[in-house]
């Protein structure tokens, strides 16, 4: 298939992109570049198929930008619940608004398939003790509500003609040329690298599952393939059952993989988001995803590649791998302006 990916320089996009064309897609990305400059470690196969790309901000994208294109895996967000909180206003107009125009300008131009890539967060501080695909979504944030509001508005989009799909990913984690460091496993690995420290805030009871970045293009591909029939309005939750933690274990966890790290709790945090997921739907109606990570391989993966470049506490701290930091100094250096827009 010829498909776009938009976020293609974000972390999981770079990732996806590449696994794509491996199996052999035409793939087109497009992203606005605003983590461009974050490129932590080099392996050859990233450099040796890179997509096309294009350089386009969402809000302004147009059918004539879609021609010929059979699907759109759509990335490109203001991505975590922090930097969403720092202007809501912006959030909702790229978030929802603006994937709200891509989906449009999909359907227009005659594309097929609309995979997007949803969150696990849109269940916020969980109505059962297990969640599913079923249960009350409930967002705490802008970053979460924006999710639900584009799973509503492009879910009723659905057609012959057009089969959007809902990729709920749990917390992603792994390694990525495009990394990130704000994202809980990711972070502590980090922290326990350059700091043999990991203190934590909070006493780590709330509940996240978490997902390797690998499962999650697994994901994507198989949404690609299914029967349409089978993916068109519905949402899949991204991840394994057993990847479901209390952050607290998978602090141990990481402890286990740098044992020279001193571990310490604070008392409850302010964040009182806490959900454990199920995951049965994706493995019962895409028989060909699985889950091929766990935490513990993921915190080793990522051990192995800190040793390999010799990552530094500058390179961990830079502003690149920190989704609101990264914003922030764009802001900052006038390089954006306040919506976000490439200034000049």
């Amino acid at each position: 298939m010829k498909i776009l990916v938009t976020g293609t320089d974000g972390y999981i996009g770079a990732v996806l992109a590449f696994r794509l064309m491996q199996d052999g897609h035409d793939v087109i990305g497009f992203d606005t570049g605003y983590y461009r400059r974050g490129w932590l470690f080099t392996d050859p196969g990233y450099l040796d198929r890179t997509p096309v790309s294009i350089c386009g901000d969402i809000r302004r994208i147009e059918p004539s930008d879609l021609q010929g294109v059979d699907a759109i895996v759509h990335l490109a967000e203001l991505s975590n619940d922090p930097l969403g909180e720092s202007n809501r206003a912006v959030t909702f107009d790229i978030n929802h608004q603006g994937s709200l125009k891509l989906a449009a300008a999909a359907e227009q131009a005659g594309v097929a398939r609309f995979v997007y890539t949803s969150s696990c967060s849109v269940y916020g501080i969980a109505s059962e003790d297990v969640v599913d695909e079923s249960s009350l979504v409930n967002p705490q944030t802008a970053y979460a509500e924006c999710k639900v509001l584009v799973e509503r508005d492009v879910g009723a989009m659905a057609s012959v003609d057009f089969a959007p799909v809902f990729l709920r990913n749990a917390t992603a984690y792994g390694i990525s040329p495009r990394m990130r460091f704000d994202i809980v496993l990711n972070n502590l690995c980090g922290l326990a690298w350059t700091t043999e420290k990991i203190g934590m805030t909070s006493d780590g009871t709330p509940w996240r599952p978490i997902v390797h970045i690998e499962d999650i293009c697994t994901a994507v591909s198989c949404a690609l393939t299914a029967p349409a029939q089978v993916i068109s309005g519905q949402a899949f939750n991204v991840g394994s059952n057993d990847e479901n933690y209390r952050v607290r274990e998978i602090a141990e966890i990481v402890r286990e993989v740098f044992p020279a790290c001193e571990l310490t709790f604070g008392d409850s945090g302010g964040d009182n988001r806490s959900y454990r997921v199920n995951f049965d739907k994706i493995h019962r109606e895409l028989p060909n995803f699985s889950c091929k990570w766990t935490a513990l391989a993921g915190a080793r993966q990522l051990r192995a590649m800190f040793e390999r470049i010799k990552m530094t506490p500058e390179q961990f701290n830079a502003p690149a791998y920190t989704r609101l930091a990264c914003l922030n100094d764009l802001l900052k250096t006038g390089q954006i302006d306040a919506d976000y827009y490439w200034a000049g």
